[in-house]
């Protein structure tokens, strides 16, 4: 068990390593090299370039103006200038709401750790109770301050319950409030926003077959006699594999094509490029490099454009799926909330999610496949967090040293030289802890797009619902388990089975210290490496090195991807369960929960506002789960302390306890019915406002024009941006008009103009499975789309804070490297 001393040990340690990271990210940050790395979303917004230079070739890379060296600390006050209103119009709504989980965990912990430390410390340290049980029991000085210290049958645990009490009103009191305040924000946010596709558009999916009627003719049938008034038109979903890989591989042709113009362009008196025909260029006839991948391009093209044709035409390869777009959103709020048919399994409704935030590849799985994918993964979920018990196991035997000594007294020289027993019990445990779990989001997140969700958002609230699981399990409950076992083992073994009990409700408030321990690897140095990102910068300049050849390259080597919330709200919760448990039992933890609130909010302010790239936008949809399992750790901290109370003979102040957990389902209740349904619902009061307020300020448009490419599949968009992006050659000889009108003749998924305006997609090197047919309009053998993509779904109007360097308005390619 962690004494006071391993404790310090942990805590120097951690200390001196978050003030490494913060102090190496201060001067990184300010290196002109490095600032696609820590400012991508300003580059993304479009109001950076690339930082101004000094001192030529050399300031190009490396800082050469030594006055910013004095202000490097100013990125910490330009983090917090930034106003909540001015986050949402930069970031997203989600980014801010997420922000708020740390000022909600600052506004609840605040006041109760200043109560408990107040209160419950000199309370628990009037006993002695563990200064006798020394001999039997593993203790360290840190447990006096614990309810462990207090003996059996006192009165004293009248004054825990009334503080457990006191705390959860407070609780339930400050989420009250920022449920209606979050809910509130999301309802103006839904009210601000402009005319958006899937306002007006429903996903259908498990369309029955019908004999001698395809699929698109079912749900037109169908919706036209259901919805007379108010449908427009659909897309129906093709399966299309190999269409999707040749879309890959022009896209990766096109990127050799433009970097050997570049490469032209910039030394035009050279000989022009050449390559080799064989396999990866290293052998094989050596040709000119533009001309031969301007004809595999030409050739894929008609590849592509046949393969296309054959998609279309062939019904096997329509999925039971489509969007379907109406011309109200009151329209499309009755069919995305209501029941379509009398069989309750077909003619399945939902909103659409935004066009960013569709997850292609699962629109096909049928109904019947869903309920199967469900209930295996349900099982696989439920066989890995045993499995996990294994390592949990582990790490506890080394927060434990003094229980493994007493039964395994050989290992007494190792754990008792000083310094190695202190890393081992005070910073080890929580490190190796860490390490277990590094790869286990992303495994869940592969377990959850087996399932068969169809949205990004989706899939990550559900990963984020496997690990908050885990956590709660293994971390939570397989640690003081496992731990409570390993640290009385001894006592376990020789006492007898009727002490049993007595020691379990005195050892699970000692594990508070391992706690302590975890929270400082994970919630301090941990979040400093977060705003470090090394990982990011190592895998930037490695991209930058060896792949990046056009400023298409650099741009998604830069890619800064958005919020990890499959990872960070587990994580975050396990913070809100460790508080409200210890509150009553354990209080000295809840000074490090604060410190790591606070700090955590501080590093994610600046990332969210300099750093993340939100690859689409919920409103908010993940707070009722935040919410609901921050009333579960309540549940949880008032059954535990019901239970130790109980293992304490206090008979007369258990009962006190009993309705504790009433009262706060019964709150849960009322915020469920009183809040929840703006989350999940659409109120067709607000959709009939909405589609008043466009006829009254004249702002209607043809709908099905500017609906026709809402939902086209990411791989034409990135067909069609592969086609319209010129790279300027001013020496390179001209295509033959000839030539250029094969070209256009046979090529690609982008030939038929489409009159709709473009929306943002999620991206090129995506694996894709379907693609859509639209049905308003016949269909045609080749399509030509002359809108230019726009990928930034936001207009930031926030300008920098940073005032380190100054912009250039021209591009600069001093990341090249040829």
């Amino acid at each position: 068990m962690a004494t006071l001393e391993d404790i310090g040990v942990s805590a120097i340690i951690n200390i001196l390593g978050a003030f490494a990271f913060l102090l190496a990210f201060a001067l990184l940050r300010i290196q002109p090299i490095n600032d696609r790395v820590y400012f991508p979303k300003w580059y993304i917004a479009g109001k950076r370039t690339s930082p101004r230079s000094w001192g030529g070739v050399v300031g190009k890379f490396v800082n050469l103006n030594i006055i910013t060296y004095f202000t490097f600390l100013n990125w910490m006050p330009q983090a917090l200038k930034m106003s909540e209103s001015e986050i949402i119009t930069h970031a997203g709504l989600d980014s801010a709401v997420f922000l708020r989980i740390y000022t909600l965990g600052l506004k609840i912990f605040g006041p109760i750790a200043i109560a408990a430390l107040l209160v419950l410390i000199p309370v628990n340290l009037s006993d002695g109770t563990l200064s006798f049980l020394r001999r039997d029991l593993v203790v360290s000085d840190i447990d006096k301050l614990s309810i462990s210290n207090v003996r059996s049958e006192s009165n004293k645990f009248f004054v825990h319950i009334g503080m457990e009490y006191l705390f959860t009103f407070w609780s339930c009191y400050m989420l009250y409030k920022e449920y209606d305040r979050v809910a509130s924000m999301r309802l103006k946010f839904l009210a601000s926003q402009g005319r958006r596709a899937e306002q007006f558009t429903v996903l259908v999916r498990n369309v029955p077959r019908i004999s001698g009627r395809s699929l698109s003719e079912s749900v037109e049938t169908f919706f036209q006699r259901n919805h007379p008034d108010h449908y427009l038109c659909h897309q129906a979903v093709y399966n299309a594999n190999k269409f999707a890989k040749l879309i890959r591989k022009r896209n990766r042709l096109q990127n050799w094509l433009d970097y050997n113009q570049l490469k032209h362009e910039r030394h035009p008196n050279k000989k022009r490029p050449t390559t080799d025909t064989g396999c990866l260029g290293l052998w094989g006839d050596e040709v000119d490099s533009i001309d031969y991948y301007k004809e595999q391009i030409k050739y894929l093209d008609r590849k592509i454009t046949m393969e296309r044709q054959k998609v279309l035409k062939d019904s096997k390869s329509v999925t039971p799926a489509a969007f379907v777009s109406f011309n109200s959103r009151w329209g499309a709020a009755v069919c995305a909330q209501t029941q379509q048919s009398k069989n309750p399994t077909l003619w399945l409704t939902n909103w659409a999610p935004e066009p960013r935030d569709v997850y292609w590849q699962n629109l096909a799985i049928p109904f019947f496949s869903l309920s199967v994918r469900k209930l295996v993964i349900s099982l696989s979920v439920f066989a890995l967090v045993f499995f996990y018990m294994i390592p949990i196991a582990f790490v506890q035997s080394l927060a434990n040293l003094e229980g493994l000594e007493k039964v395994a007294p050989f290992l007494r020289p190792v754990i008792e030289w000083k310094f190695a027993k202190s890393f081992l019990q005070g910073f080890l445990p929580g490190l190796t802890l860490k390490l277990f779990l590094y790869f286990l989001p992303s495994f869940l997140m592969v377990m959850s797009k087996i399932e068969g969700h169809v949205a990004v958002s989706v899939l990550e609230r559900r990963t984020a619902a496997k690990y908050y699981y885990f956590m709660l399990v293994n971390v939570f409950l397989g640690s003081i388990v496992t731990g409570t076992a390993f640290q009385q083992l001894h006592a376990f073994l020789h006492e007898s089975p009727s002490q049993i009990p007595r020691n379990i409700g005195v050892s699970i408030p000692m594990k508070a210290t391992f706690f302590i321990t975890y929270i400082m690897v994970d919630g301090w140095a941990g979040i400093a490496g977060e705003i470090l990102r090394l990982k990011y910068l190592v895998i930037f300049h490695l991209k930058n090195m060896f792949i990046v050849k056009t400023e298409r390259d650099l741009d998604m080597a830069m890619n800064p991807g958005g919020v990890d919330f499959p990872e960070t709200l587990p994580s975050l919760q396990l913070y809100f369960l460790l508080g409200l448990v210890y509150m009553v039992v354990t209080p000295i933890l809840l000074p490090f929960i604060l410190i790591f609130f606070a700090f955590a909010y501080f590093v994610y302010r600046h990332q969210v506002i300099n750093v993340y790239n939100q690859q689409y936008e919920s409103a908010a949809a993940f707070w009722p789960h935040v919410h609901g399992r921050i009333i579960a750790s309540l549940l949880i901290s008032q059954l535990l302390l019901l239970g130790l109370i109980g293992t304490k003979k206090a008979a007369n102040s258990t009962p006190l306890l009993v309705v504790l957990p009433i009262l706060t389902l019964t709150f849960h209740k009322y915020c469920k019915n009183r809040f929840e349904p703006a989350f999940r619902k659409y109120p067709l009061e607000e959709a009939v406002s909405k589609d008043e307020q466009d006829r009254a300020t004249g702002s209607e448009i043809d709908l099905k024009s500017y609906l026709a490419d809402a939902y086209l599949h990411p791989i034409f968009h990135s067909f069609e941006e592969v086609d319209l992006v010129e790279v300027k050659v001013e020496n390179a000889p001209a295509q033959p008009q000839a030539q250029a009108k094969a070209h256009i003749e046979s090529s690609s998924p982008s030939e038929l103009s489409s009159p709709s305006p473009h929306h943002a997609h999620h991206l090129e090197d995506e694996p894709s499975q379907t693609v859509q047919n639209y049905e308003f309009e016949a269909p045609h053998s080749a399509y030509h789309y002359e809108a230019e993509q726009n990928y930034t779904a936001y207009h930031y109007e926030v300008e920098s804070q940073n005032d380190v360097y100054s912009y250039d308005s021209q591009p600069h390619y001093q990341y090249y490297h040829y």
